[in-house]
């Protein structure tokens, strides 16, 4: 009879169909600079990096700040060089004497309206004002609008626009809507922490308690528009009751489609349970992840500011000149060549500064959750874990967090592009070989990509190591239990919906009860549960992070053949060998 350990680890035992243990790791090979000798296929001791660590990939780190400087510098120059007159243009035309376009106010005898006149004051105070003019030049009246900017526009002068505007912003639609929404993402973090409390300690029972929702709150959307709509006089005459029982009958389908996949996956919801609980515990145990990862967000839109004001300025880097057409001659607004090229490079800086962003979330969030995992003292987070892993983070790894988000940008865009190719008519069977041949080199690069950014977190390494010695991990161990987190992922998903679609109910009906809105608070409720479902679902996108950092450093545990957390591997270790196979749980250990 073996000891528990042994139990755990026996792969022989059908109660555990994991593959068969790695043999005892030789010690590393190290080059002469200290560093592992990735070239050797001799696998080596994996551990988190608790020492200094060197920096890498630079080159791609260079790459990234040279076209993040690039972008603000030739920002600045637009700013200080754009056309004060594309604001103006309407007010040029083209003069067949100097063979130019010059503004068509120029010499011309101004006859401001009565309206115009009253607010001469304002223009002496340095305001802006678009109005129409009349001009007398050869004994022909017409007229143009002029702008006059002394500074910037304010555009306030119509009486209809300001009314329109004073109508809306003081519309109790639009009052209650700013109240809803402001509350609600108030409300959404004491949501959040109390989600991962129940999911902490009642995993059990707020998964089971949420399944019959999946299906009970899409019946009654389903019914519930299809009574609203037949009751309703407007659109019972725009929608025929054929059509109407079309798209519910369709609705209906599709919500037979969920409850078979629930019924499909019954087997592994058990395991999954158990995994979101050793997750949720994880998480628990690095509160600080709420305050860093939400601060690091907000810097990506603050950073989003300026670049913004770059573009927008970017189009006023040109001239005027004139424009032939059929009838004559025209202005033009002309901008300069550079231009598109700055748009381009200024766009695709965004997008890789926010897969950058993603990845060195990403980064933190597995750092923190090796640290805690591989911590000595049980049940507690090693002291300032979050902040080291802020400073590999952003310091010696970051450039291979550039680099893994330029990879996955990369494939991002090219799938994007593919998917567009082939919404439109592509015919042939060349263009259906390569749409394949892409799809599976995607397929490949997202597979080699999955967990490389959370084992750099833990060893240090750079991308291509991390990569390579990832997939030497999992192939030696646990290659097989990658789906369990898409199902994770799907029932903490569908939680989330549930508790966002409860939440618009109750918001609908305080609405309806307390306010004058009618139909009105349908609209505040729906965006305040579309609210309410993407803070939720940043949650998820976190713990998921932290399902995969735990699931690595559980495959480290295997290869050297401890426990760090018996939580965990009591979990982890009923993970089936393939998809094919269902889950084996073992008995409950003493």
């Amino acid at each position: 009879m073996g000891s528990t350990e042994d139990k755990v680890y026996d792969s022989s035992s059908p109660s555990h169909p994991l593959l068969s243990p790695a043999p005892p790791p030789p010690p590393p090979l190290l080059e002469d600079n200290g560093t592992i000798d990735s070239s050797s296929n001799t696998f080596f001791t994996i551990a988190y990096n608790h020492g200094p660590r060197q920096f890498k990939d630079l080159p791609f780190l260079i790459l990234f700040l040279l076209l993040l400087l690039s972008t603000f510098a030739f920002g600045i120059f637009c700013i200080a060089h754009h056309n004060p007159n594309f604001s103006s243009l309407s007010s040029f035309s083209y003069d067949s004497n100097t063979s130019s376009c010059v503004e068509s106010s120029t010499g011309l005898r101004l006859f401001l309206p009565p309206a115009i006149e009253s607010h001469a004051g304002d223009l002496k105070n340095g305001l802006s004002h678009s109005f129409t003019v009349k001009s007398q030049l050869g004994g022909l009246n017409y007229g143009f609008s002029l702008l006059r900017t002394i500074k910037p526009p304010l555009g306030f002068l119509d009486n209809g626009w300001l009314s329109l505007n004073s109508r809306i912003l003081g519309s109790p639609l639009l009052k209650d809507l700013i109240w809803t929404l402001v509350i609600t993402f108030f409300l959404s973090i004491p949501l959040v922490l109390g989600l991962l409390w129940v999911l902490k300690n009642y995993t059990w029972q707020i998964v089971y308690a949420s399944l019959p929702f999946f299906i009970l709150i899409p019946i009654f959307f389903n019914v519930f528009w299809f009574v609203a709509c037949t009751l309703g006089d407007s659109c019972r005459e725009s929608f025929p009751l054929f059509y109407r029982i079309l798209v519910l009958v369709f609705i209906f389908l599709i919500i037979g489609v969920i409850a078979w996949i629930i019924y499909a996956n019954w087997h592994r919801i058990e395991l999954t349970i158990r995994i979101i609980g050793t997750a949720s515990d994880a998480l628990g145990q690095n509160m600080g992840l709420f305050v860093v990862l939400p601060s690091l967000t907000l810097f990506l839109f603050v950073y989003y500011v300026p670049v913004i004001f770059f573009l927008v300025y970017a189009r006023l880097n040109g001239k005027i000149v004139m424009k032939e057409e059929t009838d004559g001659y025209s202005c033009a607004w002309k901008q300069d060549s550079w231009v598109p090229w700055y748009f381009a490079l200024a766009i695709v800086t965004a997008i890789w500064s926010t897969v950058v962003m993603v990845e060195a979330q990403v980064y933190v969030i597995s750092g923190t959750a090796a640290q805690w995992y591989f911590a000595k003292e049980e049940g507690s987070a090693p002291h300032r874990s979050i902040r080291s892993s802020l400073r590999n983070a952003f310091g010696p790894s970051f450039g291979t967090v550039c680099f893994s988000g330029m990879i996955i940008a990369i494939v991002r865009i090219v799938r994007a592009a593919v998917d567009s190719v082939q919404s439109e008519e592509s015919t042939g069977i060349v263009n259906l070989v390569l749409k394949y041949c892409v799809d599976f080199f995607l397929t490949a690069v997202d597979f080699l990509n999955k967990f490389t950014i959370n084992f750099a977190a833990i060893t240090g390494e750079s991308y291509c190591t991390s990569s390579k010695m990832t997939y030497e991990l999992l192939r030696r161990n646990l290659l097989s239990a990658v789906f369990v987190e898409t199902v994770s992922t799907r029932i903490l998903i569908g939680i989330v919906f549930v508790l966002s679609a409860i939440y618009a109910i109750v918001v609908c009906a305080i609405l309806r009860a307390v306010s004058a809105l009618g139909g009105g608070a349908y609209f505040v409720a729906v965006l305040a549960g579309v609210v309410l479902f993407v803070v939720l679902g940043y949650f998820v996108h976190v713990l998921d992070d932290v399902i995969d950092a735990v699931y690595v450093c559980y495959a480290i545990d295997r290869d050297k053949g401890e426990v760090c957390k018996q939580d965990v591997h009591e979990v982890y270790v009923m993970l089936p060998i393939s998809r094919h196979e269902r889950p084996t749980f073992a008995p409950e250990l003493p």
